[in-house]
């Protein structure tokens, strides 16, 4: 790794990239990391995330926006994956109850289609796929998961998305239950940013 690696988050979200800056920090590579997100990023095209994995599409959107910008590129996709649901809500647990619908009511979604299932049908694992380019070449991707269930009602005031009714059973706690210290530490985006940041002090 160079001396200070200057990292580009796809993405106009200053609260995930202050996510990411928390969890750089918990690591002993945080004075060699910087990280901003992708200049004018609103003024780009935009890509579509319609691939049917995580990894493709983080892969992709890396790909599309290291075409656009210079430097060192990094975008992630996750989501929430109810096995006894085939896999739903997944890569589209951001569009699950349909355009236009908050947290509260893909929760809401959710918990209607989990009704009446116990125990292992309502396990449960988050995903997060984080993809590194530069230029038109892919230089990483990796992936972290955490491994829970669906409670049968919404827990906790902090976190975002499915975090209050995602039940982490290492910590008897919600996502929402979580400090942010914590989820940074278990959740899947700390465990794929973790590997992202191991690769690179491995170059």
């Amino acid at each position: 790794m160079p001396a200070r690696a200057k990292l580009f988050l796809a993405s106009s979200n200053r609260g995930k990239l202050v996510e990411y800056r928390a969890m750089a920090e918990q690591t002993r590579l945080a004075p060699s990391i910087e990280l901003e997100l992708v200049p004018a990023f609103d003024t780009l095209p935009p890509f579509d995330e319609n691939a049917p994995t995580f990894a493709e599409n983080a892969a992709g959107k890396a790909l599309h926006y290291a075409r656009l910008c210079a430097g060192l590129i990094f975008a992630d996709d996750s989501g929430l994956v109810v096995p006894a649901l085939g896999g739903a809500p997944g890569v589209l647990s951001a569009r699950y109850a349909g355009p236009g619908a908050g947290a509260a009511e893909r929760n809401a979604k959710l918990l209607r289609e989990l009704a009446g299932k116990t125990g292992p049908q309502r396990e449960a694992y988050f995903v997060c796929a984080i993809a590194l380019a530069e230029s038109r070449r892919a230089h990483a991707i990796v992936t972290g998961r955490a491994d829970g269930e669906i409670l049968p009602a919404p827990r906790g005031e902090q976190g975002f998305g499915y975090d209050p009714v995602f039940y982490f059973p290492p910590l008897a706690k919600t996502f929402a239950e979580l400090t942010p210290d914590e989820k940074n530490r278990y959740s899947h985006r700390g465990q794929a940013f973790r590997k992202l940041l191991a690769f690179l002090a491995s170059r």
